[in-house]
């Protein structure tokens, strides 16, 4: 663990100038320490009116976080939620995955009020991850259930599919320009995506087995990009060609890259979570190649989910030691 995390106050900040692995550039990280200790904060979302919001994974709680003065409020959910990702959307509703209770819960912000819209299958227990449409409407997974569903916001109508696939743990999941969910089947070496006039549920192979992808990105071309967590590799799969592309990670097989993210130029972000510290790693598709790397602050132990914030040009992400980190990219 970095000695920075051991630091009190409001914020926890680290800038970096050239000097990252191998010479290349580093960007700069901010964190800032969540004051409720052990509770894995994660997947953090931007609102409107800039705050940052996220979960406390294992303290069943939501929270927010205004990045100028460092001030934290939280929202306290029913013991045993379990909540694992957020969203946020355009009015400022806090949208969130009820992992061990099997909903998804509607947050507002200014009453507090919440309302829970259960899954329509007992089986379906463990919303995972969660993501607009341009509809407005949101797409989720269910690892343990092995599913894929959709909340139609107006409605609460909630639909699921079974990957067909026993245990392939659908994971990171992104939308695209046409509105195709594509989602990442972990417990596979596997992608599926889903047709959102029928449902239909389509499951494409990867070229290598032993491949375990875990999160996905979806460029502005609708290409789909996914990191090999088992196989340490960033890959790339043109749903018009069918073609797939991989590139080595910069750790290596032992590299375990999680969070992934892509950003206003269609360059890749994704975090390797073997090394410790972890490493921020950008990867430009256009010259094939890692362009930076930087270690975080923290440590971090284990980013695991990452968004980008396009107007501020900045990346989020929760970490496993306890913070909250920004990044700005070039």
């Amino acid at each position: 663990m970095s000695q920075l995390h051991g630091l009190t106050g409001a914020a926890l900040a680290l800038l970096l100038g050239a000097g990252g692995a191998a010479g290349l550039p580093s960007v700069e990280i901010r964190e800032w320490p969540v004051p409720w200790e052990g509770t894995r904060p994660r997947d953090p979302s931007v609102a409107p009116d800039g705050r940052v919001w996220f979960a406390g994974q294992t303290g069943d709680y939501l929270a927010q976080l205004a990045p100028e003065t460092g001030e934290f409020r939280r929202y306290e959910l029913d013991p045993g939620t379990g909540p694992h990702n957020l969203i946020v959307d355009a009015q400022g509703i806090v949208w969130y995955a009820g992992n061990r209770a099997a909903h998804i819960g509607r947050l507002e912000p200014v009453s507090g009020a919440i309302a829970k819209i259960e899954m329509p299958d007992p089986a379906v227990r463990d919303p995972h991850t969660l993501v607009f449409d341009r509809k407005g409407d949101i797409w989720f997974t269910a690892q343990g259930a092995n599913c894929v569903g959709r909340l139609t916001v107006a409605t609460g109508e909630v639909r699921v599919v079974r990957v067909p696939t026993p245990e392939a743990r659908p994971y990171g999941i992104d939308v695209d320009s046409r509105g195709r969910p594509w989602i990442v089947l972990f417990g596979t070496s596997k992608l599926a995506t889903l047709d959102p006039a029928t449902l239909a549920l389509r499951e494409i192979p990867l070229p290598r087995a032993a491949a375990r992808p875990r999160r996905v990105a979806v460029t502005s071309d609708d290409r789909v990009w996914y990191v090999d967590y088992a196989g340490g590799r960033l890959g790339r799969y043109d749903p018009e060609s069918g073609k797939v592309d991989e590139w080595p990670a910069p750790s290596g097989a032992g590299s375990l890259p999680y969070a992934l993210a892509a950003d206003h130029a269609d360059r890749l972000w994704f975090v390797e979570t073997g090394p410790q510290p972890n490493r921020l790693v950008g990867f430009d598709p256009k010259a094939g190649q890692v362009f930076s790397e930087t270690p975080i602050p923290s440590g971090a132990h284990t980013v695991r989910h990452m968004v980008y914030h396009a107007p501020t040009r900045t990346l989020w992400f929760g970490t496993d030691a306890n913070t909250i980190g920004r990044a700005r990219v070039p």
